[in-house]
């Protein structure tokens, strides 16, 4: 597996808060692309260090609801993000 620091440029500050929560795709989209920016990295760039093609980077970004679930898990590895699962606020 590639190792994010490694491969990608110093992106200690994130725009948005330290917890977002995430319900559609299109949400997860606009995020990653708000990250692959504060990067300073293109598609093309995050799809090569990804080991991805383009059209995949393209369809995340869009909030494609059917990518490949590991590949977008990865890619949030790359960009230095992380999936947490808890239940919502006011549920049992």
């Amino acid at each position: 597996m590639i190792i994010a620091s490694e491969k990608l440029p110093d992106g200690n500050f994130f725009k948005t808060p330290v917890a977002t929560p995430v319900r559609t795709s299109a949400e997860l989209g606009a995020l990653l692309r708000e990250r692959r920016k504060l990067l300073q990295l293109k598609q093309t760039d995050l799809a090569g260090i990804g080991n991805t093609g383009n059209r995949f980077i393209v369809d995340l970004e869009n909030g494609k609801p059917t990518v490949q679930l590991q590949k977008v898990l990865d890619v949030l590895d790359l960009l230095g993000l992380e999936v947490l699962v808890r239940p919502r606020k006011g549920s049992l």
